[in-house]
């Protein structure tokens, strides 16, 4: 999962700092999230998957299908 977010973040053309900002967390927490040194909470995973316009189950890897 945490592969997927990242490759997400760079399909953007986005820094780390403003997918942070976009979803009212730090750059250190979030950077602690790309990298698995961090559990995604449930209200960050609805977050990204409004950003992104995709489905939960995306982010999860439970389908290929945004």
């Amino acid at each position: 999962m945490f592969e997927r977010v990242k490759a997400l973040r760079k399909e953007n053309n986005l820094s780390q700092n403003e997918i942070a900002k976009a979803l009212n967390i730090s750059r250190s927490a979030y950077g602690n999230y790309e990298r698995g040194a961090r559990n995604f909470s449930l209200e960050v995973l609805w977050r990204l998957a409004d950003h992104y316009d995709i489905s939960l189950d995306y982010l999860l890897n439970r389908t290929d299908c945004k």
